[in-house]
């Protein structure tokens, strides 16, 4: 069956020049990335009535690219020369640390001298990161990566946005954000009528913005919908390396320590203190996972003053010490 669609009319004055979107597929990318940002872009086009967007697929050595799910996709191009009004969006996945190569560094850090503009989709914001394109610049990537990027960069102020664009740099959170990214531009581009025209085909009902975050928030991702408790929770989530006093918390928040014990065994069926150790356990496996950071560095971001009581509390915990745990794992970031 043939369905008639409606275009949308463009401003008046709009430019009619095709711009070009280059995907870089990084060995392991996500696909659910790289789909939902080219989809965009097709729709946008059909919606429009005609190639408003164009877009190849490139990568080391211009033959293949693998992603995450095993899917093949031939390239179009290698890391040839592009023009300065070309659009890059690397794609990043599972092990962005191994597939960010000195060759891919250099040529995004000579593309970005030439001019263009410069996207990470997924975990692809450490690759940029790495080529030093977001020194001094705001960016976000996958909530997994937060604790190993913010470590590694400290020069690029990380949020917890869903996309970000500052400036010629654009990076994104991972999986669906690459719509919100792509109907954000296209609304730049091509107003806001062609961007919900493309959403309302993708149904797509619930826009995000670079105000919004890409994490439910505390109280809703455990389940609690207590305030006081929440309040407590986030506070611990901020002072991981250096731990605050369940006693200073409860006061903080306007309570005794015994009415927040009871909080806490009623809603998480644990203490504070224990509730607190998970926290700092789990971001100390994640950076021991994701980082090439020494077991003594990861203690020490985790608020332990030994390594000693370190590795005894992770032991306890993972039922494994943390020299173990690097020695299974590696250091390799997460998948988006």
């Amino acid at each position: 069956m043939t369905v008639e669609i409606q275009t949308i009319p463009l401003p008046s004055g709009d430019q009619i020049r095709t711009r070009r979107f280059v995907f870089v597929l990084l060995p392991n990318f996500t696909m659910l990335c790289f789909a939902c940002a080219v989809e965009a872009l097709r729709i946008a086009n059909r919606m429009a009535g005609r190639e408003i967007y164009s877009w190849v697929l490139a990568g080391d050595g211009g033959e293949t690219a693998t992603c995450s799910n095993g899917t093949v996709f031939k390239l179009d191009m290698d890391l040839d020369e592009l023009t300065r009004d070309d659009m890059v969006m690397v794609c990043g996945g599972i092990d962005v640390q191994a597939a960010s190569t000195k060759r891919m560094l250099n040529w995004l850090r000579r593309e970005a001298r030439r001019g263009a503009v410069m996207g990470g989709l997924c975990t692809a914001g450490y690759t940029l990161a790495k080529a030093g394109l977001l020194d001094g610049k705001r960016a976000t990537i996958h909530w997994e990566n937060q604790d190993s990027f913010a470590e590694e960069f400290e020069e690029v102020t990380l949020t917890r946005s869903v996309f970000v664009i500052d400036g010629n740099r654009i990076t994104t959170a991972g999986g669906t954000a690459s719509i919100d990214l792509m109907l954000k531009l296209i609304a730049d581009h091509h107003g806001e009528d062609l961007a919900n025209a493309v959403a309302d085909q993708l149904i797509y009902t619930a826009i995000r913005t670079d105000q919004d975050t890409q994490r439910l928030s505390t109280p809703t991702r455990i389940g609690v919908r207590h305030p006081k408790l929440a309040q407590v929770i986030q506070a611990m989530e901020k002072a991981i390396e250096d731990p605050v006093s369940p006693a200073i918390l409860a006061e903080r928040a306007g309570m005794s320590t015994r009415q927040l014990e009871r909080l806490f065994r009623r809603y998480l069926n644990r203490s504070p203190k224990r509730y607190y150790m998970e926290l700092r356990l789990s971001r100390a496996r994640n950076l021991l996972m994701q980082t090439d950071m020494s077991v003594i560095n990861v203690a020490l971001a985790c608020g332990f003053a030994s390594p000693s009581h370190f590795s005894k509390c992770y032991r306890a915990h993972y039922q494994t010490t943390p020299y173990r745990e690097r020695g299974s794992h590696g250091a390799r970031p997460a998948a988006g």
